[in-house]
């Protein structure tokens, strides 16, 4: 019998942010292969964000989960960023990092790993000031909508950011596809989408719960990517050789485009 996709209302019951957190994102020296998931997109991020120049006035991340490693690079080339996550549990767990509270996830190691590509580790304090003063607004977002920040209305913004996000919502390519031309909506024409997938994934563990991934080979993600109305100006592909226990994934995927 096939195991249904665990769709939106799954994850507002069973998906624990801190399982989440402290499975993948420890930045330990003893997962080896999270910790090269981690590095790959953090090497990814520095070069669409700083390298590669994109900047604007406002970036908003589709789907950010409960994580803030995402905006480690983005912090220094947008005014504004706005965080977006269907479930109130990931909402929070960001607000708890922006409050300082205790308890609160600790991202050191990954803002120091970042502070380190840009030169000076020892920065590091500064930065995640600098992220926490960057995140405007942390709103509830359903990418399966035509709006997906509705009924909030914004200014089209002058960057998408997504990671690890479309391929877990979306139970089918003909979903993935519509959902990438609604965040694509929520783009300025001339604006970039920065997009993060794992490539061949049919699932992966948070604590004892199984969580559905759509399977996306590469081919399939740049034509959705081009069919939603986007000219792909970059892509880097890397191997994932994760334990199986946790993931199923194959591939890491990281892509720059620009809506036409």
């Amino acid at each position: 019998m096939e195991v249904a996709f665990t769709e939106k209302d799954f994850y507002v019951q069973h998906f624990d942010p801190r399982d989440y957190l402290e499975t993948y994102y420890s930045f330990s020296p003893q997962k080896e292969a999270e910790r090269a998931f981690i590095t790959f997109s953090l090497k990814a991020l520095h070069k669409a964000f700083i390298l590669g120049g994109l900047k604007g006035d406002t970036l908003i991340d589709i789907g950010s989960g409960p994580s803030i490693y995402q905006f480690l690079s983005a912090c220094e080339s947008f005014r504004e960023i706005i965080a977006t996550d269907y479930t109130d549990q990931n909402r929070e767990e960001i607000q708890r990092w922006l409050r300082k509270e205790p308890g609160a996830f600790d991202w050191s190691p990954m803002v120091k790993y970042v502070c380190g590509l840009e030169g000076d580790r020892e920065k590091w304090a500064p930065k995640e000031e600098k992220v926490r003063r960057t995140i405007k607004q942390v709103l509830k977002c359903d990418v399966t909508q035509p709006n997906p920040l509705a009924p909030l209305s914004l200014p089209p913004a002058d960057c998408l950011l997504s990671v690890l996000c479309l391929e877990a919502a979306c139970k089918d390519l003909p979903t993935f596809r519509s959902a990438l031309k609604n965040i694509s909506s929520l783009l300025k024409p001339g604006g970039h989408l920065v997009l993060f997938t794992i490539l061949e994934e049919t699932f992966y563990m948070v604590g004892q719960r199984q969580f559905s991934c759509l399977y996306l080979d590469q081919k399939s993600l740049e034509a959705a990517v081009k069919e939603a109305g986007f000219d792909i100006e970059w892509l880097e592909v890397a191997g994932l050789n994760s334990p199986r226990t946790l993931h199923d994934g194959k591939g890491m995927c990281a892509l720059v485009a620009r809506k036409h």
